[in-house]
């Protein structure tokens, strides 16, 4: 690029805004991470806690929680999970408290990416890569007055962008409202190179309780509980060590084998994974199919389960092979992908804010 070329681009972005702060956010269901252009990066569970009364008060003060300190205290406050299927979702009522604690939520990252006092903030969102122009605009709302400029992005494609990856790949993010798919070939994608479903992780945690329920009728276990252990050892091989866990039956601690049981629910997200995957391909220039399939990406939370690329490659052979890996960072993916999107993207992409 020639010097007079760079200068113009520099112009047309806000990347010539040097005291401006860039972040890229990843609002996710079950856990929101921002990472921001002076190096903070962080990651909450997308939960916002409320004080239920005078009392809750008293011993919580009158803010919100946030994340974790939300969950703890889940029993003094109303805890609203404002994301679902990774969109905010809408109330029937007038007072949509889902986009009062998306706001709040995004503003709470925002804080811990500590801007300066009177600094521009620029930011990317992440959103399921089919998301209604109606869930992008609840987005948009979500960051009035806490961001001077939004942009929304498909997820997997912030993924594909933050590993410099736009061309011949098939980039799937796994989150725990949506699985996320989409195909790169050089050009923004289009809705017809994006898929994206709901079997994802809480459908994972739904089926695991179903199946600890049905062998295990007497034990109590929240979702919650539940969560924590597919986190800690979710996989989908064949051979695993046995995994036990402790939960109460009539208020007595019991250990429970729950290898079989866990195996299951982790796969059952696989199987329309391969078919959506099947879908892509077909679809795609046949000159560049094999490309394709040999350039699958697994990102998201969710692609942490022990053995998943191995499993989704195995599911692939039936399509003709393929090769199947993790990025480095599935946590941090979508929003390392954001940020680098913030500072490069022309102005007339954004839209702003104030």
């Amino acid at each position: 690029m020639s010097k007079k070329k760079e200068i113009i681009k520099k112009q047309d972005s806000f990347s010539s805004e040097t005291e401006a702060l860039f972040v890229g956010i990843d609002l996710g269901t079950s856990s929101s991470v921002i990472a921001a252009s002076n190096g903070v990066r962080e990651v909450v569970p997308s939960f916002v806690g409320f004080p239920k009364d005078n009392i809750a008060e008293e011993l919580l003060g009158n803010e919100p929680l946030f994340g974790d300190a939300a969950l703890k205290h889940r029993l003094s406050v109303e805890l609203v999970r404002p994301l679902a299927r990774g969109v905010i979702q809408e109330t029937k009522t007038g007072d949509n408290i889902n986009l009062k604690a998306a706001q709040l939520l995004v503003k709470h990252l925002l804080h811990l990416a500590r801007p300066k006092s009177g600094q521009h903030v620029y930011g990317v969102i992440g959103a399921p890569a089919r998301a209604s122009i109606a869930s992008k605009k609840i987005l948009v709302d979500a960051s009035r007055g806490i961001l001077n400029a939004v942009m929304i992005c498909s997820e997997p494609f912030s993924v594909a962008y933050g590993l410099g990856i736009l061309d011949r790949a098939l980039i799937i993010d796994i989150g725990a409202g949506t699985v996320d798919l989409c195909r790169l070939h050089g050009t923004l994608p289009e809705d017809e190179d994006q898929i994206t479903f709901d079997k994802a992780g809480d459908y994972v945690d739904e089926q695991f309780a179903k199946g600890i329920k049905a062998k295990h009728p007497d034990v109590q276990f929240t979702i919650n509980m539940i969560k924590s252990l597919k986190e800690k050892h979710g996989f989908v091989a064949d051979s695993a060590d046995k995994i036990t866990a402790k939960f109460p039956v009539k208020g007595r601690p019991v250990e429970v084998d729950i290898t079989n049981e866990l195996r299951a629910a982790c796969r059952s997200i696989v199987p329309p994974i391969i078919d959506s995957i099947a879908e892509l391909i077909a679809s795609y220039d046949p000159e560049f199919q094999e490309d394709l399939r040999h350039n699958v990406i697994l990102a998201g939370g969710g692609s942490q389960m022990i053995g998943l690329p191995k499993l989704v490659e195995e599911g692939m052979r039936e399509l003709g092979g393929g090769r199947v890996r993790r990025v480095e960072e599935p946590v941090f993916g979508g929003a390392n992908g954001a940020l680098k999107m913030a500072k490069r993207m022309p102005k007339h992409f954004w839209q702003i804010l104030a």
